[in-house]
């Protein structure tokens, strides 16, 4: 009776997907694109912008050419740069006073996956200004449109540039959730590979996976269209070619494009078809013990996709084949079995580690609670699990 009950309400969200206002980000592409961006901001009627970013970005001097080009364009910014790892309420109010106390129009989010989900939330602020961020939690409570939005991604990873979501961490409760409406999604997204040369290997190979993630739990759930299918099997086919050497070489423009892209239409696939158990349970690891959300994704992922079992192999099968390892020789269980192989393969080459450490027992509980609110009925996964199977799945990836 609750399977029935998560298919039809899954149902139901997909034929009303198809009729929302969806859009695709305008991209600036290419080395130095970024340079590009302030005459955008510009011709978008914006003369003072909110900058959204954290310390990190501030301390390397990434934004330095950015800032000097919007001096020259006349635009006056405000820089936020309190952000942390799974933003939280406190760092969206915070820089939603900065917004108002400076008058701006526009938003700018620079970094990865942590300053573009403020910076949505801000603009969610600014849109809904009677509502506060925990009202605007789960599906279309915005409705609105936001000032204009711009993505400047230095990660590849999140896919937060094309994304509906906007994750947010409640510091008091430790609840990780989604807040996601079709006027979240930016209005321009800048993929400059210069922007990610200096990411560390560890958060190269941990967003990598991250966007892996993205492209298979969008791929193996039932709201897939023709479009997001394509999209999935680009990206895992991207990042199967080229993570390995943005990680060992990451100089290597070639490879730090590809990587972004991939990103990116990992992002353009989940937004469309959602994801799953993985992000369920990933967040709560984010909620309750600040674990990087691409690091908790790389760990959880080869886990679910073998509790899935057989209501997977046939998609599994056919990303072998889309990555070029499967044998038409075997059967479509054993070429899944040999995709969620090179996963593991894959985070052994990153460093990945195979259990995530720090989990407390007493925690569990509330951890599937909550994972499992935030999975069911929403997310069309392939098989619907129940609270016992998180239980099991928590277990297997706790060290």
């Amino acid at each position: 009776m609750y399977k029935a009950y998560c298919r039809t309400f899954q149902r139901v969200m997909k034929t009303t997907s198809s009729l929302l206002p969806w859009r695709e980000p305008a991209l600036l592409e290419g080395e130095n694109s970024i340079r590009k961006l302030a005459r955008l901001i510009k011709d978008q009627g914006v003369e003072n912008v909110l900058i959204v970013t954290d310390q990190g970005i501030v301390s390397v001097g990434l934004m330095e050419e950015f800032l000097e080009d919007l001096q020259s364009e006349k635009i006056n910014s405000v820089i936020y740069d309190k952000t942390v790892p799974n933003p939280t309420i406190e760092n969206i109010e915070e820089a939603l006073q900065m917004y108002s106390d400076n008058n701006c129009q526009g938003i700018v989010a620079f970094g990865g996956g942590s300053p573009m989900d403020c910076a949505k939330g801000v603009g969610a602020r600014v849109a809904k200004p009677q509502k506060n961020v925990p009202q605007m939690k789960g599906m279309l409570k915005i409705v609105k449109k936001l000032p204009p939005l711009f993505a400047i991604p230095t990660t590849a990873g999140t896919g937060s540039e094309a994304t509906l979501a906007a994750v947010v961490s409640n510091s008091k409760t430790h609840e990780k959730y989604a807040i996601m409406d079709t006027s979240l999604i930016p209005h321009f997204a800048v993929l400059d590979p210069l922007l990610t040369v200096k990411l560390p290997p560890h958060i190269t190979a941990t967003t990598g996976i991250d966007a892996l993630t993205h492209a298979v739990e969008a791929y193996i759930g039932r709201s897939n269209t023709k479009n997001t299918a394509q999209y999935s099997i680009d990206a895992v086919k991207l990042i199967f070619n080229n993570l390995d050497e943005a990680y060992s070489n990451g100089t290597n423009l070639a490879a730090r494009s590809n990587m972004q892209k991939a990103a990116y239409l990992a992002g353009m696939a989940f937004t469309r078809a959602y994801v799953g158990y993985v992000h369920a349970i990933a967040h709560t690891l984010g909620g309750f013990y600040s674990v990087p959300h691409g690091l908790a994704n790389a760990i959880i992922l080869p886990y679910v996709l073998e509790y899935y079992g057989d209501s997977v192999h046939k998609p599994l099968a056919e990303l072998a084949e889309g990555v070029g390892i499967a044998d038409p020789e075997n059967s479509v269980a054993h070429n899944a079995e040999k995709f969620i192989a090179a996963i593991k393969n894959l985070n052994e080459r990153l460093g990945i580690p195979k259990k995530v450490s720090g989990i407390v027992e007493s925690d569990i509980s509330v951890m599937v609670k909550r994972a499992f609110a935030e999975a069911n009925p929403l997310y069309p996964v392939p098989r619907i699990l129940h609270k016992d199977d998180l239980f099991q799945l928590y277990h297997l990836i706790k060290e």
